[in-house]
């Protein structure tokens, strides 16, 4: 089983590197499956907490979180739109996958839900998995994972040999 984690100081860091990993990835043949940030959407947000995802391979674009309106400052995350990703990563299939890309462990997968179940599910057919993981749930993380995980830095050669294997 490998499982690996990227977490960056940066803001939006970890989500640009796997945005580009991923596409890069399939430009060299790998197949994918799992989530990333759909980099070509701007936030109306100030904080970036707006987000539109896409799945894995080539879509579909989900939009991920609710308008709460300007001054609400409550987690913008809809949960159903995060349920319906999950139902089409779920239905793309897992066959000849290469390797699994998430683009966060959220607050969902820290409370055991969202993509939880997915990530056992490649696990356990020995694929890959590769997640984004933020300072607020490092520890829920932690805890997901146990001494499964490998903690890789924010740097795009060492994540592209990982998950290529060289």
């Amino acid at each position: 089983m490998k499982l690996a984690c990227i977490s960056s100081p940066k803001q939006g860091e970890t989500d640009r590197l796997l945005a580009e990993l991923a596409a890069d990835l399939q430009l060299g043949g790998l197949r994918l499956s799992g989530i990333i940030k759909d980099m070509g959407y701007s936030s109306a947000y100030q904080n970036g907490c707006d987000m539109h995802v896409r799945v894995l391979p080539d879509g579909p674009v989900i939009k991920i979180t609710q308008d709460l309106g300007k001054g609400s400052d409550a987690c913008r995350l809809d949960p159903a739109a995060l349920v319906e990703a999950v139902v089409q990563v779920e239905r793309s299939g897992f066959e000849n996958v290469d390797l699994f890309i998430l683009n966060k462990f959220g607050p969902e997968e820290a409370a055991g839900r969202g993509f939880c179940g997915v990530m056992g599910q490649v696990l356990e057919r020995d694929i890959p998995v590769l997640v984004g993981v933020g300072a607020a749930n490092k520890q829920a993380f932690h805890a997901f994972a146990g001494r499964l995980a490998e903690y890789l830095p924010d740097d795009k050669d060492v994540l592209l040999n990982w998950c290529t294997g060289t």
